[in-house]
């Protein structure tokens, strides 16, 4: 049997390393993904996986991943963008925020998938069941930020919110026009976990976060595509 291989943006720590670290454990090659060469070399030699520097802001390093993974693997059966920012502010308002927070932010959450994505994709077309997940968050539900009844609806973070809710509409993009092919495109929510981009105030653990998006990275021919998942179902959009 072929084994699967999986590249994981930003895998070098977080739910990342976790979303690397679980799809090992089910035998596929995790191929740790990191724009830190050195921090990168470690996760990876500590999962006993493969590492591929990658800045998913920089075309030209997305370009030379995609052709290290062709040369190496000549196919690829799993895409996880993980990679995601968060960008400090002392004054949240949107308001406030100035507009070069949107483009710094942007910039990864949703530009960067979207040349992670173009350049890998014609080597998931080469797998006969290829997984796209996107790693988005309840905070890009435009559902739950209306309404006041639900802990999402005070944290009214202009970028990071808006940029979650862009990539969901990238995730439905790229599953409309993949339908009919093995390849199914999901976002992922990994739920409010502690990890670096909150300064670790989460409740839930980052292995608890990436149980998700292995669970979409591995679907059967019968599984869901264009979908908006968490642990116990579907996230209004």
């Amino acid at each position: 049997m072929t084994t699967k291989t999986a590249l994981i943006t930003g895998a070098n720590k977080g739910i990342g390393f976790e979303i690397a670290r679980l799809l090992a454990e089910r035998g596929v090659t995790a191929i740790v993904g990191a724009r830190d060469e050195e921090r990168g070399r470690v996760a990876a030699e500590r999962l006993g996986q493969p590492f591929v520097p990658i800045d998913v802001r920089d075309e030209e390093s997305v370009r030379s991943a995609a052709k290290w993974i062709e040369d190496e693997y000549g196919s690829l059966d799993i895409l996880v963008n993980n990679a995601g920012i968060a960008v400090p502010q002392d004054d949240i308002r949107p308001s406030a925020t100035p507009a070069a927070t949107l483009r710094e932010t942007y910039e990864t959450n949703v530009f960067g998938v979207v040349t992670v994505t173009n350049a890998m994709l014609p080597l998931l077309r080469r797998s006969p069941a290829g997984r796209i997940v996107n790693m988005s968050s309840e905070l890009g539900s435009i559902s739950l930020a209306l309404d006041p009844d639900t802990p999402f609806y005070a944290h009214n973070l202009l970028a990071y919110n808006s940029s979650k809710t862009a990539l969901n509409m990238v995730t439905v993009c790229y599953a409309k026009e993949l339908a009919g092919t093995p390849i199914k495109v999901n976002a992922a929510n990994p739920g409010y976990c502690a990890t670096d981009l909150n300064g670790h105030t989460g409740p839930r653990t980052p292995e608890q976060g990436a149980a998700v998006a292995v669970r979409l990275a591995t679907l059967d021919a019968d599984g869901p595509t264009g979908a908006y998942l968490q642990d116990d179902g579907s996230v209004g959009w």
